[in-house]
């Protein structure tokens, strides 16, 4: 048996999580340059596609990660509105 996975149902999760990443940055009070900067990026562009799921830009279990570590959260908090 092969379970089916929309493809609505996944991007779906990915908007879900970006938005738990915008609303976890702005309580820490970081802006979306400060945490781009702080994984190591050079701009935001990264961060303000991912968080918005535009253009299909996602985070990845890396970045997830990495913004955890930042923030100081577990990582589990990004997951915790699917």
């Amino acid at each position: 048996m092969k379970f089916e996975f929309s493809r609505e149902e996944l991007e779906d999760i990915h908007r879900k999580i970006g938005s738990a990443v915008k609303k976890h940055r702005e309580r820490k009070g970081f802006t979306q340059l400060d945490l781009s900067l702080e994984m190591g990026n050079k701009s935001v562009s990264l961060v303000s596609a991912a968080e918005l799921y535009a253009n299909k830009k996602r985070f990845n279990i890396g970045h997830l990660y990495k913004i955890s570590k930042i923030l100081n959260i577990p990582m589990v908090a990004f997951f915790e509105e699917i």
